[in-house]
């Protein structure tokens, strides 16, 4: 995939700045940001937010501590498709009415987000007030640093095993994630055209720690669920994960990797 642009974007050190990024790497120049545009919507939603989704500091944590990392992986090109180690954390609402999450390298730095697209007034309202939304279509975007999406998920209404189909930005298909089980650990599979490529393996019922295999059932990575700290524990269901990389991987591996942790989260964890 193409690096970002070279621009202005957030700097996750300090949200009073923005740093230059030069299309390759990160550099030492800053300014002062403006003033944050307002979330992007339709005007009708109300959500309380409890607590941003991370800093420098807490995501390092996250990584080192509650997933296991032992100190910072080697390699990365400060993009979603080139780092080893990626964050992905659920914004953490008091009223919920559509997914959005945040996702940053292993150091803190924010590299791209995921929001919910396509929902309906009645979804939302669905979503307040009951559990029915999770048998609803769900349709999420990734999106780089810069806003530009890079993967579009689609989570199919259903009521038994789930599936989310992935695609890229033209909408042209990389291939499917199936829960390939309902009872016991879950268990995915990555096809592309029919042919499995690998998979997601939960090693515990909890599903607190995934696997991801490739079409030989070797280990290609891991998806660690980690504790999103008290205030969010209790009074939402928004989740944390950290996605280890263990070695590189090729399209259209790549992308169904990068997609693992998100619908897992969409299958899984919000149907709970």
């Amino acid at each position: 995939m193409n690096a970002p642009p070279p621009g202005w974007y957030p700097d996750q050190a300090d949200q009073r700045y923005v740093r230059w990024w030069d299309g390759h790497q990160w550099t030492p120049h800053v300014q002062p940001a403006r003033a944050p545009a307002p979330p992007q919507g339709d005007g009708s939603e109300l959500e309380l937010s409890v607590g941003g989704t991370g800093d420098s500091a807490s995501i390092q944590q996250q990584v080192q501590q509650r997933a296991g990392v032992g100190g910072p992986v080697a390699g990365g090109g400060g993009t979603l498709f080139t780092e080893p180690v990626l964050v992905i954390n659920q914004q953490a609402k008091l009223i919920e009415m559509s997914n959005q999450y945040a996702i940053y390298d292993q150091h803190g730095r924010q590299l791209g987000s995921v929001v919910q697209t396509g929902q309906s007034g009645a979804q939302k309202a669905l979503r307040v007030l009951t559990k029915l939304d999770s048998l609803m279509t769900v349709k999420l975007e990734i999106r780089d640093v810069t806003g530009r999406p890079v993967l579009l998920l689609t989570r199919p209404a259903t009521v038994w095993k789930g599936k989310v189909q992935v695609q890229r930005p033209d909408q042209s298909p990389v291939g499917e994630i199936k829960l390939a089980n309902v009872w016991g650990k879950p268990r995915f599979d990555f096809e592309i055209g029919g042919q499995r490529i690998g998979g997601m393996r939960a090693e515990n019922l909890r599903a607190w720690d995934i696997k991801i295999v490739d079409h030989a059932d070797q280990q290609i990575g891991q998806i660690t669920k980690t504790w999103q700290g008290l205030a969010k524990a209790a009074f939402t269901t928004a989740d944390n994960y950290v996605l280890q990389i263990h070695r590189p991987l090729q399209d259209p591996l790549l992308s169904m990797v990068l997609a693992s942790a998100l619908t897992f989260d969409t299958i899984a964890s919000q149907q709970q």
